[in-house]
C-alpha cells in the first residue's frame, strides 16, 4: 500500500498543473467533472505517482505545467470575476490571454480596479485566506457625506453575514469618499458594511493587493508583474499557511 506521505491532495495536484485554482478544482470535483483512475473523484482524494486524473475526460498531468504567469488587471465595471466562459463579460475572455489563467479572488461586477490573474494555483489560498492578514486597499465613494461616526464604526467592525468584520484602517479622503484597508475578503464586504450603516457605495476601486499597486494602469488594461514584484510577493507569502 502506498504511503500517504508520497501522495498529494487532488485539488492541489490539479492546481499545480496550472489548470485552475484549488477552489475551482474543488468545484470541478463537486460537480462530478473529475475522475481519478477512471472513477468519479471525491473531495479529499489523494493522488499517488502513476495515478491518472481527468477533467471532462481530458488527462491532466504535470506535463501541462507551464511557466508561471502573474498578471495585474485594472478591471472595469461590468466585467465578471469568473472563469465560466458561458457568462457574458467573463474576465478570462476580457483579458484574452493565450494560455489558461484564472483570477485570484473577486471584484464584484460593478466594482473596478486591481485584480490578479495567474496559472499558479499554489498562491491563491495563501493570498485569499484572512488568517494570513494580507492587505487589500480600496478607494470608495458613497452617496452622502462621510461622518466621523461612520468612520469609527467601519474601523471597529460591522455585523454582516452572521459575523462581525475585523477591525480595519479607514480614513476620509473627501466629502463623500474614504480609503480602507482590509485583510478579509467577505462577499461584497465593503458594500455590505456601508449598507448596514445606511450608506450606498457609488464607486469602489481596489488600488492595492499586498505589495502590488494599481498605479497608473489604465482601466481595462493589464500588465505582467515585474520580477521585483513577484520576488517580494513570494517573500510575503512564504510564511503563509499551506492548505495541503
Amino acid at each position: 500500500m502506498k504511503s500517504n506521505r508520497d501522495s498529494i491532495s487532488l485539488n492541489k495536484y490539479i492546481s499545480d498543473t496550472g489548470f485552475c485554482s484549488r477552489r475551482e478544482a474543488d468545484r470541478l470535483i463537486e460537480s462530478g467533472r473529475v475522475k481519478l483512475n477512471d472513477e468519479l473523484a471525491q473531495k479529499g482524494n489523494r493522488v499517488n505517482s502513476g495515478d491518472q486524473v481527468t477533467v471532462d475526460g481530458k488527462l491532466v498531468t504535470s506535463a501541462d505545467k507551464k511557466k508561471r504567469v502573474y498578471i495585474a488587471l485594472n478591471k472595469p465595471p461590468g466585467i465578471v470575476s469568473t472563469t465560466d466562459r458561458n457568462v457574458k463579460g467573463n474576465i478570462v475572455d476580457f483579458v484574452n490571454y493565450p494560455e489558461r489563467i484564472f483570477h485570484i479572488g473577486r471584484l464584484d461586477k460593478p466594482s473596478e480596479g486591481l485584480i490578479l490573474l495567474t496559472n499558479d494555483g499554489n498562491i491563491v489560498n495563501k493570498i485569499l485566506r484572512a488568517g494570513n492578514a494580507h492587505e487589500k486597499e480600496y478607494i470608495v465613494s458613497v452617496n452622502k457625506p462621510v461622518s466621523n461616526a461612520f468612520l469609527k464604526k467601519m474601523a471597529s467592525g460591522v455585523p454582516i453575514l452572521d459575523t462581525v468584520t475585523l477591525p480595519c484602517y479607514i480614513e476620509k479622503t473627501g466629502t463623500h469618499s474614504f480609503r480602507i484597508i482590509l485583510i478579509q475578503g467577505l462577499n461584497r464586504q465593503i458594500r455590505r458594511m456601508c449598507e448596514v450603516l445606511r450608506y450606498e457605495v457609488t464607486r469602489l476601486q481596489r488600488i492595492r493587493i499586498m505589495n502590488i499597486q494599481l498605479g497608473n494602469l489604465p482601466v481595462g488594461k493589464w500588465r505582467k508583474l515585474s520580477e521585483k514584484e513577484i520576488n517580494i510577493l513570494m517573500h510575503l507569502l512564504k510564511d503563509s499557511e499551506k492548505n495541503l
